[in-house]
């Protein structure tokens, strides 16, 4: 197709290759300004200039009446979806948000990985329960775009959990010079294999820790939400000696997307991703009213985690959360009884980490608790 549309997409791709995607995203939104349209409800979340939406899926309670059922949600045009995304990062670039609170006794560290692929700054809390003696697990999260690591840590609540159970945990920042709305890359080849762009950097991070701070190297785990989760599925399936486990919260299967044009269609239609051939313990969390990733991903990436575990036994079960959330868990166990790979899948929840903190953009503290099941699910794997 040789349309003005279609020669400026080209463009656009181009630019996102040369690292330009400032100058993308605002060909783009040339490309798909429209005339004047209805206004469009907020969205859930911005997750990407390079971002595109679909057609939400619902598990339907068996029990309840059609007038009983809640409404599909309703997802926007990509006109209206990549202007709300500008507008909503640039209001947010100007907030800071608060770190959250510390224990006497623990540490939020503020530090930088460099190496030849380049550099990150990244916060490192280390409980106040920690011995330097006692190798402890390790945790890497991966924010979600437009957020920080302090953000995040609050967003999510995983210090406090890291504090209960002798963890540390490793918040990554994404800056702007690397994405206009701090996104992990996830989209981009260069992004997405092992010993190179910043799948590199990231393992960077957990290796300089594992050297630096009493951490265990059976026991290091990485996780992340939207951008940040698809990031994560990518370090597992790049770095499975360093990562005994990995979380995928409202993400996208390895591989899903390639360049702008793919990162669209996976975002608003689902994306297979690629075969994986190396077994890696997964959990994955997605809510159904998800109009920025379509839930389909979600149920990628178990596919792809199942990909090279034959022999799982799978278990469903269904319950509510505690403010009310219904969730269909479908959890696949191992010989030893351990479960290898779960999926959660969370009515009445868009774009947001379930469960999490009202302090965090992006949360919904209504549902299960992400941060606690991946906490469980994380401390029954280690590398052999």
């Amino acid at each position: 197709m040789n349309t003005p549309f279609a020669r400026g997409l080209a463009k656009a791709t181009e630019l996102t290759k040369s690292g330009n995607l400032k100058a993308a995203t605002a060909l783009i939104q040339s490309l798909l300004r429209p005339a004047p349209e209805t206004a469009a409800r907020p969205m859930a979340d911005a997750d990407d200039a390079d971002v595109i939406e679909g057609t939400a899926t619902r598990i339907d309670d068996p029990a309840a009446t059609p007038a009983a059922k809640a409404p599909r949600a309703t997802r926007m045009g990509l006109g209206a979806t990549l202007r709300g995304l500008a507008e909503r990062a640039a209001a947010r670039s100007a907030e800071t948000a608060p770190p959250p609170d510390v224990p006497r006794g623990a540490q939020f560290l503020s530090l930088c990985h460099r190496s030849a692929h380049g550099t990150r700054d990244y916060r490192l809390y280390i409980p106040a329960s920690h011995r330097a003696d006692v190798p402890m697990p390790l945790v890497v999260m991966l924010h979600g775009c437009t957020q920080s690591p302090e953000d995040f840590a609050t967003g999510t609540g995983l210090n406090a959990l890291a504090e209960d159970h002798g963890c540390l945990v490793a918040w990554p920042q994404q800056p702007h010079s690397a994405n206009a709305n701090k996104c992990w890359n996830w989209f981009r080849a260069e992004d997405q294999a092992e010993g190179r762009g910043e799948p590199a950097l990231i393992a960077g991070i957990a290796t300089d820790i594992l050297r630096n701070h009493a951490a265990d190297p059976a026991r290091v785990y990485v996780a992340g939400l939207s951008a940040g989760g698809a990031s994560a599925a990518i370090m597992g399936a790049a770095y499975p000696r360093i990562f005994a486990a990995v979380g995928v919260h409202s993400g996208l299967p390895v591989g899903g997307a390639t360049d702008i044009p793919s990162a669209f269609a996976a975002m608003r239609c689902g994306s297979t991703g690629k075969v994986q051939k190396t077994a890696v313990p997964t959990i994955v969390f997605h809510g159904l009213d998800d109009t920025t990733v379509h839930p389909k991903n979600g149920a990628a990436v178990v596919t792809q985690a199942l990909q090279a575990a034959p022999g799982l036994r799978p278990v469903r079960t269904s319950g509510v959360s505690g403010m009310g959330r219904k969730y269909r868990q479908t959890s696949h166990f191992d010989a030893s009884g351990r479960s290898f790979v779960e999926h959660w899948e969370i009515e009445g929840v868009g774009h947001a980490w379930s469960g999490g903190m009202p302090g965090g953009s992006y949360t919904d503290p209504r549902g299960p608790a992400a941060s606690r099941e991946m906490m469980r699910f994380f401390l029954q794997h280690r590398q052999s």
